[in-house]
């Protein structure tokens, strides 16, 4: 008579509930708070908002945006959460959302967290790295812009571990997830600014918007230049060869 090991049988079709049961209490429903009331500097805002505007003008096609969100990556509590100032998820295109959930569309490749004296209320730095180790992260950024001599400290995901790269690091300022290169650029109402560039020297900067634009009307500028050139010149050569059907022969 053959037996048939417990390891071989087909899992249990789910059965339909037959009757409805009393329970001692109702299942508790975890809710995702959307946003907190944080206070933040006119600064701190600048310096958000241009890096956010940047990242989604250049990445838009191929990446998911997010800034001051709260990123989730636990589905049993609301109180394991990040607020990075910008993050970026590679892979899908960029569509607005209300919290993002790692669960649900995974960790991000990039978080960058810029100092604040707004800061003052939120979580040391050890615990929020703690955080971004626990959401699964793959690179961290931050930005201190009253830190002249290190404004920029990057964490790369490592074994499991968020490592800090070493400060003579001759590549300490590369953005590994985006392929691009941190830099600090002086703004003269804001002060310093991080800023994204594609070469190691900061030279070939990411615009912003108003940059892409300012450029896009001096690039049309002259060309509107050169046609007008281009125009006189070949007024001038039909006006000579006129001139030589005329003179007599």
């Amino acid at each position: 008579m053959s037996s048939i090991e417990p390891t071989d049988r087909p899992p249990a079709a789910p059965r339909e509930r037959a009757r409805a049961h009393v329970y001692s209490r109702p299942p508790e429903r975890v809710v995702f708070p959307v946003a907190e009331e944080v206070p933040e500097t006119n600064r701190h805002l600048e310096i958000r908002t241009a890096l956010y505007l940047i990242l989604k003008r250049e990445l838009a096609q191929v990446a998911t945006l997010g800034s001051d969100q709260f990123v989730y990556w636990d589905p049993t509590t609301a109180r394991k959460r990040l607020a990075p100032d910008a993050f970026v998820r590679l892979g899908m295109p960029h569509r607005t959302f209300r919290t993002w959930k790692t669960w649900l569309h995974g960790a991000p490749d990039l978080g960058v967290e810029i100092v604040s004296e707004s800061d003052e209320g939120e979580p040391d730095w050890d615990e929020k790295l703690a955080r971004y180790r626990a959401s699964g992260i793959r690179e961290v950024v931050r930005f201190d812009p009253d830190d002249r001599a290190r404004p920029i400290r990057v964490w790369d995901a490592l074994d499991g571990d968020l490592v800090e790269r070493a400060p003579d690091d001759p590549e300490l300022r590369a953005c590994e997830a985006l392929g691009l290169w941190w830099t600090v650029v002086e703004d003269p109402s804001v002060g310093p600014m991080l800023r994204l560039a594609r070469d190691q020297e900061g030279h070939d900067l990411l615009p912003t918007p108003d940059e892409a634009e300012a450029r896009a009307r001096e690039a049309n500028r002259k060309l509107e230049a050169e046609v007008e050139a281009l125009r006189a010149e070949l007024a001038q050569v039909k006006g000579k060869r006129r001139t030589r059907r005329r003179s007599p022969g």
